[in-house]
């Protein structure tokens, strides 16, 4: 029974060191939303990380890909001089176990628009390995090849506003579930402004909101999630009957590979 026992912890921790498989499940009631949120399970997205200047303040999420890689939107503008917080879920909590992790390297895709908000990505390199554990576990990239059909229900999650005149942030890690949505039926919200290098989820009661920028869109997929979607932009006002608009990681996974072949 024993070995038994030990065989079963090792396929946990093995789970949880795999891309794409928290060691801690997510739960997630598919109603709630970002704005007026619903708290996460914590540790259950365990690649999700904060972006915070040198005074602690939280200003763009962000996924964990690998030990040394982090992938977050361009338009957060990181900084060598900003830090990588692994292992959050509680931002005010002084007894969680976190990683601060500093930034070595930042690669901006070379076709980032800040007019039109095309390419917004952005590889992070940190100047050390995070350590793996059943907090800290990176998420699957989805692959260029991959199709992620409207009306499937995904998640993304983060610290961003729950109402858009929100005075503050909140401290506990939020989510929501939201339908994608075909970039045909996010044009009727979005008319030209939407390219083939976005992916569109939500308008139906929940959505992202600012501070939720450059964090997570994941999709599961064969048993595992993989992150479709880097939160971008959206409704000024954080509307929630408006989707949400994500960088597309299946059109920009190519750039993304060579930036971490070469590096």
């Amino acid at each position: 029974m024993a070995f038994l026992w030990l065989l079963s912890c090792f396929a946990v921790l093995g789970a949880a060191y795999g891309c794409g498989t928290p060691a801690i499940p997510p739960v997630v009631s598919g109603y709630a939303r970002i704005v007026s949120g619903e708290e996460a399970v914590p540790h259950s997205w365990p690649w999700q990380v904060s972006l915070q200047d040198y005074t602690g303040f939280h200003f763009c999420g962000g996924s964990l890909i690998s030990e040394y890689w982090v992938v977050t939107a361009a338009h957060c503008g990181v900084r060598t001089s900003h830090r990588v917080i692994v292992g959050e879920h509680d931002k005010k909590s002084t007894i969680e176990n976190i990683q601060t992790m500093r930034v070595a390297q930042v690669f901006t895709h070379p076709e980032w628009n800040p007019s039109t908000i095309n390419n917004d990505i952005t590889l992070i390199k940190l100047t050390a390995p995070v350590t793996m554990n059943l907090y800290v576990s990176p998420v699957c990239m989805a692959a260029s090849s991959d199709v992620y059909s409207p009306g499937m229900q995904c998640v993304t999650s983060g610290w961003g506003l729950t109402r858009h005149n929100a005075m503050f942030t909140p401290n506990k890690l939020q989510q929501t579930a939201l339908p994608l949505l075909s970039n045909e039926e996010c044009m009727a919200f979005w008319g030209e402004n939407i390219s083939d290098v976005m992916i569109c989820a939500g308008g139906d009661g929940a959505t992202s909101c600012m501070g939720d920028s450059g964090g997570p869109l994941v999709c599961e997929k064969d048993g595992a999630w993989n992150l479709v979607g880097i939160v971008s932009w959206g409704s000024s006002r954080c509307s929630t009957t408006i989707p949400a608009v994500y960088a597309r990681v299946t059109a920009l996974r190519a750039w993304a590979d060579q930036i971490l072949a070469a590096n």
